[in-house]
């Protein structure tokens, strides 16, 4: 699945990012995520979290369910 949808995505879940400095190059981070940081329903670059570790960046990839 892909990060596009709110309600996709809930703290505790797995998933691969695109940090704001690797857009260019589509190096992906993976994570569990802490809290959700975009407040729309939808967003067509990715919904935008904060990971456990503290990385910010856009879903991309969800992993787990």
């Amino acid at each position: 699945m892909n990060g596009q949808n709110r309600k996709d995505i809930h703290p505790g879940l797995e998933v691969n990012i695109i940090l704001k400095k690797d857009q260019r190059t589509g190096i992906k981070t993976r994570g569990v995520v802490k809290d959700l940081l975009t407040n729309s329903a939808r967003h067509p670059h990715g919904i935008k979290v904060r990971l456990t570790d503290g990385q910010v960046g856009r879903v991309c990839e969800i992993l787990q369910k």
